[in-house]
C-alpha cells in the first residue's frame, strides 16, 4: 500500500463511520450536566427528599466523534498533497497530522459549545413520587383505593393512592406521597405533615 492508498483509505474510514453514526443516531458521547431537583418535599424519615446539582462526567477530548473527525481530515489533506504537491512524505505527515487535530479540535468545540449546552442528562430522581404534593381526583375511602394527581417534570399525572393510615380522604384534599409501591401511592394529608415537621421543629 502506498501513502496515497494509506491516506484515501483514512479519509474514507473517517467519512463512512461519521456518516454512519449520524445517521444510525448511534453518536452518544459523554456530557456534562447539571441537574437541579424541585418539586419535592423533604419528608422525615422517608428519604424523598432532594435538592441541589448534581454533575455528570465532562467530554473526553479523545472520543468517537473527534476521532473520526481526525481521521477524515487527517487522510483528505494526506491524499490531496501526496496527489498534488511535490512535498516530501515527512511535510506532507506533518501538515496531515496539523489537519487532523484542528478538524478534530473544531468538532470537539462545536460539540461543546453548541449541542451541550443545552443537554441535559435524565436524573432517575426527577421521577421519584416519594415527596410529591398532590390532590385527590377520587376519594380515597377507608382502607380503600382512590386517585390523585400531581405534576412532576411539568406534565399533569394520576394514580391509583391509599391512605398511610388508612382513613379516608375526600376529593380535592392536598396529600403528600410518602411511599410509593407496586404501583399505588400511599399518601399522607399535607396540612398533617405540615404540623408534624413544624412541631419537630419547635421541640428542637
Amino acid at each position: 500500500m502506498n501513502w496515497e492508498m494509506f491516506y484515501l483509505t483514512c479519509f474514507l474510514v473517517g467519512v463512512t463511520l461519521s456518516l454512519v453514526a449520524f445517521v444510525g443516531g448511534s453518536l452518544h458521547l459523554p456530557h456534562m450536566h447539571f441537574h437541579l431537583s424541585h418539586g419535592h418535599v423533604a419528608i422525615p424519615g422517608a428519604g424523598g427528599g432532594h435538592a441541589g446539582i448534581a454533575r455528570g462526567p465532562e467530554m473526553p477530548v479523545f472520543n468517537f466523534a473527534t476521532i473520526t473527525a481526525f481521521l477524515a481530515w487527517f487522510g483528505g489533506t494526506g491524499y490531496l498533497l501526496t496527489r498534488h504537491s511535490s512535498l516530501l512524505v515527512v511535510a506532507i505527515i506533518f501538515f496531515a497530522i496539523a489537519a487532523g487535530v484542528s478538524g478534530a479540535t473544531i468538532v470537539f468545540w462545536f460539540i461543546v459549545k453548541f449541542l451541550l449546552t443545552h443537554d441535559q442528562a435524565l436524573d432517575p430522581a426527577d421521577y421519584d413520587r416519594v415527596g410529591v404534593l398532590g390532590r385527590v381526583i377520587s376519594t380515597i375511602r377507608e382502607g380503600g383505593t382512590g386517585e390523585i394527581m400531581f405534576s412532576q417534570e411539568g406534565t399533569r399525572q394520576t394514580c391509583g393512592a391509599r391512605s398511610e393510615d388508612g382513613k379516608a380522604l375526600a376529593r380535592g384534599t392536598e396529600v403528600i406521597v410518602t411511599r410509593y409501591e407496586h404501583g399505588l401511592a400511599y399518601v399522607r394529608l399535607w396540612d398533617e405533615l405540615a404540623d408534624s415537621h413544624e412541631a419537630d421543629r419547635t421541640v428542637n
